[in-house]
């Protein structure tokens, strides 16, 4: 028996109140409704299918690997698109994050064989409010009223959130506190 996972980080629960409010307004104007599905987040490995029997080794992980990382902050400023379907938070680029991804990325291949399958693109880290229920039609409407939105978010990302899914939407299955620096020596 097997479950599907990701691995996200999620901002504070007041962020995530703002950006769910942004979602309900897409899905009441543009009828998209897939992002609720989920909290609001930035993923870092998308989602794959574990056995039972391999959840507690990729927990024992998690937490080693938060371990070895601080607490470091994350600024999102407007709305970018993937057309004709997604639309999302910016994430400013980060360099923090981006080797956050490409170590845990390795380490979770390496030692438990957890493949990111998106691997061979860059990573794009953003914050979707919007997509794969988006019509072409509707990503039209929307996107041209959300490009030039003025939009600005910082938050400190202080844990990985494992999420499973459930059969209907995403939950947050457990988390990894990052170890600020002092703590890590």
């Amino acid at each position: 028996m097997s479950q599907r996972f990701f691995i996200a980080l999620l901002p504070p629960a007041s962020m995530q109140d703002e950006v769910r409010q942004i979602q309900y307004d897409l899905r009441d104007r543009y009828k998209t409704k897939a992002t609720l599905k989920s909290p609001p987040h930035i993923t870092l490995i998308p989602p794959f299918e574990l056995a039972k029997k391999c959840l507690e080794p990729l927990q024992i992980e998690l937490e080693k690997f938060a371990k070895t990382r601080s607490p470091f902050t994350i600024n999102l400023s407007g709305f970018a698109a993937f057309p004709p379907l997604v639309i999302y938070l910016n994430v400013l680029p980060n360099t923090i994050l981006q080797k956050l991804y490409v170590d845990i990325a390795a380490t979770l291949a390496n030692n438990l064989d957890i493949l990111d399958p998106y691997a061979s693109r860059p990573y794009a880290p953003h914050m979707t409010v919007g997509f794969r229920d988006l019509t072409p039609e509707n990503f039209e409407l929307a996107w041209a009223e959300f490009r030039d939105r003025q939009i600005s978010f910082e938050f400190e990302a202080i844990n990985l959130t494992l999420l499973a899914h459930d059969g209907q939407k995403w939950n947050v299955f457990s988390k990894f506190t990052l170890q600020p620096l002092e703590e890590s020596l």
